[in-house]
């Protein structure tokens, strides 16, 4: 008889950027990179796809929990360190893209229901793993933010795809465009999460949703979030590949150095030297 794969346990990963458990039904990954406000790099990228694929394939999982390390955020989005990299070897974002598209990849198609639980910042990418997730609860603390065309990324990793669906057009634009914070009361006037609790209720909250989720028929859940993720998969598979492309041919682009420039020096970027540079080419 063909034995087919089944999850693992956890201890088994030898997991070093996230912490994965799994009990009583319920299998959580938790980015566990406190110390850059669970920032992901290529590793933990690869390590999510990695316990999703585990969650996937493990029959007595019916829920999985997202969160991160920590009180201040649940994601942060790339590790800024790590894409100042690609201004030297910008065919290597293509890699790097390769590994978050993965990891989405395993995140929607789980085949089960999954709880985002936000529990501070959710930024960039981080936002758009929140997006990934069926459900999401806040803590009251939380703030979302896309912050890609400040700092030198078009945010096609699922933000540009999934928020005019999520929020709607206009409020999608004002969230990419001005990049400012959106608190916790309006992600939930918005239909961004579904819950906005105090912190110290987070835990609770989030127990609650998973049990009632997990009280639910397997295989018609499964087939249900498949047709509910219609309209994110078919934008994200039209789109994706192109984003992929684009953003590692411009991974050294002046733009990008400029941005990343001026988040690690902890200064604004200077758009007035970028335009006049714009102008200075077009006169040459």
């Amino acid at each position: 008889m063909l034995d087919y794969p089944r999850g693992l346990p956890p201890e088994e990963l030898d997991f070093q950027s996230i912490i994965y458990t799994k009990a009583a039904g319920r299998a959580t990954v938790t980015l566990n990179r406190p110390e850059v406000y669970n920032a992901f790099n290529f590793q933990t990228l690869s390590e999510m796809a990695r316990a999703f694929l585990d969650a996937s394939w493990d029959d007595e999982v019916a829920v999985l929990v997202l969160t991160g390390a920590g009180d201040k955020a649940f994601c942060t989005g790339a590790d800024l360190d790590e894409q100042m990299k690609f201004e030297q070897r910008p065919h290597d974002y293509w890699k790097w893209m390769g590994a978050f598209i993965d990891a989405h990849d395993r995140l929607r198609n789980i085949g089960k229901p999954t709880v985002a639980r936000i529990n501070g910042m959710a930024v960039g990418g981080g936002n758009e793993f929140n997006m990934a997730c069926d459900l999401a609860i806040a803590a009251d603390h939380a703030i979302f933010r896309q912050v890609g065309t400040a700092r030198g990324s078009v945010p096609a990793g699922g933000a540009t795809q999934w928020l005019p669906i999520i929020i709607g057009d206009r409020r999608a634009r004002e969230m990419l465009w001005l990049c400012e914070d959106v608190s916790a009361a309006k992600a939930l006037d918005w239909g961004l999460i579904n819950q906005v609790v105090p912190a110290t209720a987070l835990d609770a909250a989030v127990d609650a949703m998973v049990a009632k989720l997990m009280d639910r028929l397997p295989n018609i859940m499964r087939y249900a979030k498949q047709q509910t993720n219609f309209w994110r998969d078919f934008s994200w598979s039209m789109t994706v590949g192109h984003a992929r492309d684009w953003l590692s041919v411009n991974a050294d682009s002046a733009e990008v150095r400029e941005g990343l420039a001026a988040f690690h020096e902890k200064r604004q970027v200077n758009y007035d030297a970028i335009r006049e540079a714009r102008v200075e080419r077009r006169e040459q």
